[in-house]
């Protein structure tokens, strides 16, 4: 998880991950169209879950992964079904 301080002085703690295979990959970083990961691999294009927990509050919804995800880079191309 990662720990997010605002000004307010709260620290959300934050997990982000993408649900493949009934296999949880870790998020090191989320934006509108694309991930980050920490250790890339090898996978070919397809769909997949995306999980997000903020504190407490949870959600999940289903994104596509057209360009799949390659081992030599952390970025990955995601389009929200």
């Amino acid at each position: 998880m990662i720990a997010m301080t605002s000004n307010g002085g709260h620290s959300a703690q934050v997990k982000i991950q993408l649900l493949i295979d009934g296999g949880a990959i870790p998020v090191a970083q989320m934006g509108p169209d694309f991930l980050l990961l920490d250790a890339p691999f090898d996978y070919p294009p397809g769909n997949a879950r995306l999980f997000l927990q903020v504190d407490q509050s949870e959600r999940r919804w289903e994104v596509c992964l057209p360009n799949g995800i390659s081992a030599s880079s952390s970025r990955v191309c995601v389009v929200r079904l």
